[in-house]
């Protein structure tokens, strides 16, 4: 059954407002990178250091306004490789450039998460900090 939202004429544009929760930090010389928790969310925090890993949300904030416009790219800008759309693929090209990395969880002081694994630039917004399940 096709969706209710398949024909533009029928789609809902609902205004969509995001929050960012944390800002991450990274530093050359550092071994880990670090999320730093804006202060409002301090109990959001709560039970965090009993987990291992977690699933960072963020925002791509450097992409350039035309690389959001790009629907289809080569699989990891490798050019001998057929273009594929975005949705198909961990290309930052996209719509909304929100990035999923799950991190391990180093240590914790105070606001600040120490983690390894996280891919998102110094600067880069935290949309949300969940629960991350390594399988």
């Amino acid at each position: 059954m096709p969706s209710k939202h398949a024909d533009d004429s029928e789609r809902t544009d609902l205004p969509l407002v995001l929050t960012p929760v944390a800002v991450v930090e990274r530093n050359g010389d550092e071994p880990h990178q670090c999320i730093q928790v804006f202060p409002e969310f301090s109990e959001a925090l709560s039970g965090i250091d009993d987990l291992a890993h977690l699933t960072v949300l963020y925002w791509m904030h450097r992409l350039a306004p035309e690389d959001l416009q790009r629907f289809r790219v080569h699989p990891r800008g490798d050019r001998t490789r057929p273009r594929k759309g975005v949705f198909a693929l961990r290309s930052p090209m996209r719509p909304n450039p929100i990035g999923v990395t799950t991190v391990t969880l180093v240590r914790r002081e105070g606001l600040r998460l120490y983690v390894e694994g996280l891919d998102a630039l110094d600067g880069a917004p935290v949309l949300d900090i969940k629960y991350g399940r390594v399988e």
